[in-house]
């Protein structure tokens, strides 16, 4: 079991560690998917729903299997109800992300496999930190009656509107591509691409009244609130105290914002470029400020 302890603890060290490193040199490049994806028919370049599907599936699947293994328990039969309530909450969100979601994509960009890979990387430290802690004694001793504490509940009701409103607002982007797919935009070219070219246009309505990312937003308060039920705060003493004492909950929501703004504040830049009558008034991802 130490040793088990130690391997959890370095882990989670250096999935603390990475993604402030990571995050500053993605502000330098595109990543090649989406409206940055690759333009040719590369043996590197790959179908842009299935990759999807298999990368984002590798985060429920290691879930699963590391809390029935419950690597730093004796077993999983001891889960609480509210453990089991927080595992359930992580695969319902993504039973959403890695089947609804994209088998309701009319259609989706290719991306170089790079994109796939690491984010299979991502998932599997992720979904592997996360089933460890779940059904981990500390995650016992933090929720012993956490259904009595307000705070749970605070950070259920954010996790609650965070997928609601990434629901929602993918549904917007999802009608763009409908719609033109309807229209007739978006066919493939006279070289015989068989694979659609994404039409591209403005979102309106909720929240994309404000921010160009609000898909992206709103995940970061569903993690936050999940955070908030599911792990004691880090302190905030130190980098150091940070560090030595973060869960993986906080730690997948530090990853989440830190992994995602840069792409956001590229999306927005290139909205702006694409369509010279963007909406000057929008922030990128978080309403008034960035």
């Amino acid at each position: 079991m130490n040793n088990v302890q130690a391997i959890y603890d370095t882990v989670r060290k250096w999935f603390f560690i990475i993604p402030p490193i990571v995050c500053p040199v993605q502000f330098l490049i595109n990543a090649p998917f989406g409206r940055f994806a690759p333009s040719n028919d590369s043996i590197m370049v790959v179908d842009g729903i299935k990759s999807w599907i298999i990368m984002e599936l590798v985060s429920p699947i290691t879930f699963v299997y590391t809390i029935l293994k419950s690597p730093l328990s004796k077993n999983a039969s001891h889960l609480s109800g509210p453990q089991i309530f927080l595992a359930s909450l992580f695969l319902i969100h993504y039973l959403n992300r890695a089947l609804i979601s994209p088998l309701r994509t009319p259609s989706r960009s290719k991306s170089h496999i790079i994109v796939p890979l690491s984010a299979v990387s991502f998932n599997l430290v992720n979904g592997a930190l996360m089933g460890a802690y779940i059904s981990s004694p500390a995650a016992t001793t933090f929720l012993a009656e956490a259904f009595e504490r307000p705070l749970f509940w605070v950070g259920i009701s954010l996790w609650s509107a965070g997928l609601v409103g990434n629901i929602l607002h993918d549904e917007i982007l999802l009608n763009i591509r409908r719609n033109a797919k309807a229209k007739g935009k978006g066919k493939s070219d006279d070289h015989g691409d068989k694979q659609p070219k994404e039409h591209y246009a403005i979102p309106h309505g909720y929240l994309y009244s404000y921010i160009s990312y609000p898909n992206y937003f709103c995940e970061w308060i569903e993690w936050l609130g999940f955070a908030l039920a599911a792990a004691p705060m880090p302190p905030l003493t130190s980098f150091a105290a940070v560090m030595n004492d973060i869960q993986p909950p906080w730690l997948f929501f530090l990853s989440e914002v830190l992994l995602m703004i840069s792409r956001a504040y590229k999306g927005h830049k290139w909205y702006h470029q694409k369509f010279p009558g963007y909406p000057k008034e929008r922030k990128a991802v978080i309403p008034f400020i960035f």
